[in-house]
């Protein structure tokens, strides 16, 4: 099997059944491969398509090839799973949310969120609602602040638990600011965060033109793209109209709330800006004075004293920047390997 081969193998299976299938007749092994040597089959593909002994200039054809065939490989005792809309392929677990387990959903398409507990239905189902509603509005530029819902729907599993599911479109190339703070545990260069910081308010203020109040603004919950500079609010589960409560909170994370979450009282824009506020500042190594003073003012303990209108303020913060640091320019921003 040669390289091209192998790599278009893996490019074009749905599964690892899939993949075996369309090597059998490119390797030595035979049909006996596709016959059920499943892990024959995985160590065959792996000499071809490593990294480490790629073609000259195949690098990057070599390193998607890899990665694909390793989600393959643990996915391939998937079991489907059929809702009115669709069938899924339903691989192992993601990730571990505050109240959810992640799974792969089709490979690496989409994500199937499920509550541990059955008592957290409504808080998925908050989550497709808030995602329904940001789906519906008509400004295209705003849509990538927030995951796509393929579908929501009620699973019943063998001991007969009803549970709430969503299915949401992967994120792809994006990491957590959890993930971030932990590959700069010394803070970033405020220059660094700029971006993100800028981000974070537009994807909030589309929200808040909805209607919609995030509630959770937390590390784990805002994605970032360090190639594209891109920015997705993640977990939903939290969110509110404005004006009512937010349904309950993140208990490590209890200090970063604003006092209107944690006495149970009506959320507005106000709690989000408190939020995004606190966690952008805490990126940063040494802030200036100025930045201090402006994340001051969005951090007041009564709502009302706080600005109420994040879009307003993401102006105020470009002034800020740009007294800070001149005309904005692109800075490339990129992880620890």
């Amino acid at each position: 099997m040669t390289f091209d081969e192998a790599v278009a193998a893996i490019a074009g299976a749905g599964s690892f059944a899939d993949l075996v299938a369309a090597c059998a007749p490119l390797t030595d092994a035979g049909p006996g491969v596709a016959g059920g040597q499943a892990g024959h089959a995985y160590r065959i593909l792996v000499k071809v398509v490593h990294p480490d002994v790629a073609p000259a200039g195949r690098s990057p054809a070599a390193t998607a090839a890899f990665a694909r065939l390793g989600t393959l490989w643990r996915e391939r005792d998937g079991r489907l799973l059929t809702t009115k809309r669709a069938t899924y392929r339903v691989g192992g677990p993601v990730a571990t949310g505050d109240i959810a387990e992640l799974r792969a959903v089709d490979g690496d398409a989409a994500l199937l969120k499920l509550p541990r507990s059955p008592g957290d239905n409504d808080l998925l189902r908050a989550e497709a609602a808030a995602l329904t509603t940001l789906a519906a509005d008509g400004d295209p530029k705003f849509r990538a602040y927030a995951p796509r819902l393929l579908e929501s729907f009620t699973h019943e599993d063998a001991g007969r638990a009803r549970r709430t599911a969503n299915v949401i479109a992967r994120q792809r190339g994006f990491v957590s600011l959890a993930e971030v703070h932990a590959g700069y545990p010394g803070g970033l260069d405020p220059r660094d965060v700029a971006w993100m910081w800028r981000r974070l308010f537009t994807g909030l203020g589309w929200a808040h033109r909805a209607g919609l109040v995030h509630g959770a603004v937390l590390p784990e919950h805002v994605l970032v793209h360090p190639d594209e500079h891109g920015l997705v609010l993640v977990d939903w589960c939290y969110s509110v109209p404005a004006g009512a409560t937010v349904p309950a909170l993140v208990a490590r994370h209890r200090a970063a709330y604003p006092p209107e979450v944690t006495a149970k009282q009506p959320a507005t824009a106000a709690t989000d800006i408190f939020m995004a506020t606190g966690l952008m500042l805490r990126l940063i190594r040494n802030p200036p004075d100025a930045l201090r003073r402006f994340a001051r003012g969005c951090r007041y303990d009564k709502p009302r004293m706080r600005p109420q209108d994040a879009w307003h303020l993401l102006g105020e913060l470009d002034e800020l920047l740009d007294d800070l640091y001149g005309p904005r320019r692109f800075r490339p921003f990129a992880m620890p390997a």
